[in-house]
């Protein structure tokens, strides 16, 4: 059997020198989530004011260390940073000036990496971390499958950043990039990858809202749980449940999946295919949850698209869809993705999976959210308002919204006229909120004597 070795040595490169590679007005591709390249970009940074110009680095959801490229060049003279999906990190960089967001639906990532139509976004340079090679000659992307193999297939300069503590995340589809599709091989520097926190202790309005939706799931359910701690919550409900033969099809493995599988929960037994597989396309989250991961035949790394089309979503039965959002209007447009002008998180997979779920038999998608918050002063404000904030994105249309949760109860928006939008939604207010949001719904002229009838 062939070794690869001689082609391994060959293709060996230090940081510094494949930071060198780079070239002035270059599209550099940082990968997504762990995967992002330590080494090398502790390298590129330090070329910062060495001559080069309009670097562009783009990364997806970019987790510790802090780019070196950010901290190195504060006034950009030299890289520019672009994010498809924003952490707390992005975010903070954001309000610097020193990074920027690129709207996207997730599912659509894998196209643009791969489709010559937009050639043109197509990375001068990719750049990510893997496992170390196996005997086959194959780099696994581990924690970040996402639109990895397709942009480094198609990138000018395909690099990859070998780190031993990458879990080997078997597939599923485009898992890995072999030797033969790649120019250099950094042996890095096997820096601990990336770990989530513990959640926070979920609040009591979070158990209300779980509480609603755990009536809502069966038996066979197909399971999707979003980013943050009301998803874990209701992972951590559904392994303590006596509910049975569970599936999941999920852009992200999240925690709480572990004690699903250790409770016996998930089969993945009743699914339209990857039967007896749960399929993901990322992850983030702890270290018992990356062992679990790692060379785990029960789980398959996938693309985003594989993970993430609506219509590949909607061939399962009884799709359940759960995730967050942060404010929704009396129109019923969903905000969760940004403050005001303030880019918090970016659309993801959000609408991705309402659309899919609405469109599974059974299937249910669920936007869940408390119904207040306190600003920095104290101050609580409704997350239910007239109209969204301003300069708030609309990540879900009020055509796609299906159901809503707050800890006053559920909705099923699905072809209620404004009248009975409007109503449903202030039935889900804070009561302290109710007759102000009431006086606003007459304003708007959605809001009327018979209103309670919801037609």
């Amino acid at each position: 059997m062939r070794t690869y070795l001689e082609e391994y040595k060959s293709k060996l490169i230090t940081a510094e020198k494949a930071a060198q590679l780079v070239q002035s007005n270059s599209i550099i591709d940082y990968g997504m989530f762990a995967t992002k390249p330590v080494d090398f970009d502790a390298a590129l940074g330090k070329r910062a004011g060495d001559g080069l110009e309009n670097v562009s680095i783009r990364g997806t959801g970019t987790i510790l260390p802090i780019p070196e490229v950010i901290k190195n060049d504060p006034e950009q003279k030299t890289f520019q940073y672009f994010s498809w999906y924003f952490t707390l990190l992005d975010r903070k960089a954001c309000d610097m000036g020193l990074a920027t967001h690129n709207p996207f639906n997730y599912h659509e990532a894998t196209l643009l990496a791969y489709n010559p139509d937009f050639a043109h976004l197509w990375p001068d340079v990719w750049v990510a971390q893997v496992t170390p090679m196996d005997k086959h000659g194959c780099f696994n992307f581990g924690l970040g499958n996402s639109h990895n193999r397709g942009l480094a297939l198609n990138a000018k300069i395909a690099i990859v950043e070998v780190n031993e503590n990458m879990p080997l995340c078997l597939g599923g589809c485009d898992e890995y990039v072999h030797i033969s599709e790649i120019d250099y091989i950094i042996e890095g520097s096997n820096t601990p990858i990336f770990t989530t926190p513990p959640p926070a202790e979920p609040s009591e309005a979070d158990r209300k809202i779980a509480e609603y939706i755990m009536e809502e799931i069966g038996d066979g359910a197909m399971v999707q749980l979003g980013i943050g701690a009301l998803p874990n919550l209701i992972g951590n409900l559904l392994a303590e449940s006596d509910l049975k033969d569970l599936g999941i099809q999920s852009e992200m493995f999240c925690d709480a999946f572990v004690k699903m599988y250790e409770a016996g929960k998930i089969t993945n037994a009743k699914k339209a295919y990857d039967i007896n597989k749960s399929t993901y396309s990322f992850c983030l989250g702890t270290q018992e949850t990356y062992d679990f991961l790692d060379g785990n035949p029960r789980v398959a790394s996938c693309t985003v698209n594989y993970t993430n089309d609506p219509y590949r979503i909607a061939m399962h039965d009884n799709v359940v869809a759960i995730n967050n959002i942060l404010e929704i209007d009396l129109l019923s447009q969903v905000c969760s993705e940004t403050s005001g002008l303030r880019q918090i998180s970016g659309t993801g997979g959000q609408l991705d999976f309402v659309i899919g779920a609405f469109h599974s038999k059974g299937g249910k998608a669920f936007l869940a959210f408390n119904s207040t918050y306190k600003d920095k002063e104290g101050k609580i404000h409704s997350r239910i308002r007239p109209m969204l904030t301003p300069g708030a994105v609309v990540t879900v249309p009020r055509t796609v919204v299906h159901w809503v949760v707050t800890e006053y109860g559920k909705a099923n928006l699905k072809a209620l006229s404004t009248w009975g939008r409007a109503e449903a939604l202030i039935n889900l207010a804070h009561p302290d909120f109710r007759e102000d949001l009431i006086q606003a719904a007459k304003e708007m002229k959605i809001w009327s004597r018979t209103n309670r009838i919801p037609f």
